[in-house]
């Protein structure tokens, strides 16, 4: 690591949380004579890149920010440098330098100045609003704001897989939500959706989703798990209200996955460019009545296999006269072949808002995982 970098690094870890992009910038006019630095942060719907210091959010798809955004590379355009923003996986914008060196070498520290960058934003997030504040382009329902502080993320990438996830309506979501975790040997993912409207159903998601991460933590094998969720929500809300879940444990070394359907979305397999659609035993959802027993079931992927999780409000997005529908939704899975998962999460939301001609009326989740082999 060069002297440069490290004192780029030191830089941005005594910044005040509020104020990181603007010692990043001061330091990179000193160091690399940079005029600009702004950056782009995408928003919650995946549709715009937002400046963070104001002006108009970038939203064609062929600008050169999207270029940067979607192919996670260096874009260089009249003398404006475009970096991406990542930290393992979760993308979080695009950082906007000008003018921009002409040495190779010194644009190649400027991208890893952008991975510092989102280390740090990362660290920072929780002690101020600002960045938070920064990517959106409009207001969030008080719904939408606890389900989105409830995400572990947007995307990941790990050697053996890649996992990306999107809610929509973005800035009114509800009851649907995901939630995932990994280490060296496995990977956990669920998929939930709480019932009811509003606050109330961001509520029972929040409970669920939390009563299965203390029980994943505990160690619990994945049907206790179901059941201990379960017999929370069931204490809370006496069969009232319940969520709908599944629960998916996938060994990263042999792609085997377990699974326990309670009441779950759509699962689907892109295999080799075809569709298959994953059965699973229904079970009861979570919350529904008192002590219920859950059992698991076991499916192989094969290596670069893609599986799609796939809410109710998907399949049952409604244009004027007709329902989204099973066809249109297998149509829009095999388009994504070649797409990494959050553009392939993004590219499957834009087919349904296009199909409905405006924001989904009812909730929906979407979740794409690659296995990619040990």
């Amino acid at each position: 690591m060069t002297d440069r970098l490290v004192d780029i690094r030191r830089t941005l870890a005594e910044a005040p949380a509020d104020l990181v992009l603007e010692r990043l910038g001061t330091e990179l006019a000193n160091t690399y004579g940079t005029a600009e630095t702004e950056l782009l942060q995408v928003d919650y719907r995946l549709a715009a890149l937002v400046p963070l210091h104001g002006g108009d959010p970038v939203v064609g798809a062929g600008s050169p920010a999207w270029q940067c955004f979607d192919h996670q590379s260096e874009v260089l355009q009249d003398e404006v440098l475009y970096l991406p923003v990542t930290v393992r996986g979760e993308r979080i914008g695009v950082l906007r330098l000008s003018p921009a060196p002409e040495e190779p070498d010194r644009r190649e520290e400027l991208a890893q100045a952008a991975t510092a960058l989102a280390h740090e934003l990362v660290a920072v997030r929780a002690g101020t609003d600002k960045y938070a504040v920064g990517a959106r382009t409009r207001r969030l329902t008080l719904a939408a704001e606890m389900q989105w502080e409830l995400l572990p993320g947007r995307s990941r990438i790990r050697p053996s897989f890649s996992l990306a996830g999107q809610l929509e309506p973005a800035y009114a979501v509800r009851g649907d939500s995901f939630d995932w975790a990994d280490d060296s040997r496995r990977l956990w993912l669920c998929t939930v959706n709480g019932m009811g409207d509003g606050v109330s159903a961001s509520m029972l998601t929040c409970l669920g989703t939390n009563a299965l991460r203390n029980a994943r933590r505990a160690g619990l094998e994945l049907a206790d798990q179901a059941a201990l969720a379960d017999q929370a929500i069931y204490a809370y809300h006496q069969g009232i209200q319940h969520l709908s879940a599944l629960l998916l444990e996938l060994d990263l070394r042999t792609g085997v996955v377990e699974a326990v359907d309670a009441g779950s979305p759509q699962l689907l397999v892109l295999r080799e460019g075809e569709v298959v659609e994953q059965p699973l035993d229904d079970q009861f959802p979570l919350g529904m009545f008192d002590g219920t027993l859950y059992q698991s079931q076991h499916f192989q992927l094969a290596r670069g296999d893609r599986l799609f999780v796939v809410s109710d409000g998907v399949l049952d997005a409604t244009s004027r006269t007709t329902r989204y529908g099973e066809i249109a939704l297998h149509r829009a899975v095999r388009r994504t072949r070649s797409m990494a998962p959050l553009e392939a999460v993004r590219s499957l939301l834009g087919d349904v808002r296009a199909f409905v001609g405006n924001d989904l009326v009812d909730d929906a989740v979407v979740v794409c995982l690659d296995w990619h082999g040990s």
